[in-house]
């Protein structure tokens, strides 16, 4: 047990761990490597937004988890990301940091990715637009967006 790169509150976890969005951003601009992949659907990046690296000279990768409407999970996911990373200069000790709209498919995501053999894929809690607040609305509570990180309508 005990690898460093383990979080400490689960070192038995299937990925690298939780970080939440001001971490993500700081952990991006630390390391030029680092990626920042966003895996919800097409619709949510066009209407919702994406993250904008923009700032640190980065690109965002868009690749979605399942499909929109029927939910299926995209069977090439494993294959296309680690091609993605490949030609952005990632290996298998880079930083690969996902992101959904409140952290459950970018943790699932983060765990295939482990499994594919990459073994620094954290998960986003909170995700681009965070957890519902008192109201039912997001953006407010945590995520991307409440934290004030640049984004863009897509």
């Amino acid at each position: 047990m005990g690898h460093a790169d383990m979080p400490m509150n689960n070192p038995n976890s299937d990925y690298a761990g939780d970080i939440d969005a001001q971490q993500a951003w700081d952990m991006l601009a630390a390391d030029p490597k680092a990626q920042l992949i966003d895996v919800r659907t097409a619709a949510e990046w066009t209407y919702v937004g994406l993250p904008d690296l923009a700032s640190l000279g980065r690109e965002i990768h868009a690749i979605e988890w399942q499909s929109f409407p029927s939910g299926e999970i995209n069977p090439d996911f494993a294959r296309v990301t680690a091609e993605q990373m490949k030609l952005a200069g990632a290996d298998t000790n880079t930083p690969l940091l996902f992101l959904c709209r409140s952290g459950a498919r970018s943790k699932a995501a983060a765990v295939v990715m482990t499994r594919a053999g990459f073994g620094k894929a954290f998960n986003v809690a909170g995700g681009f637009e965070g957890n519902l607040d008192g109201e039912g609305h997001r953006g407010n509570v945590n995520g991307w967006k409440a934290s004030g990180l640049p984004w863009r309508q897509g």
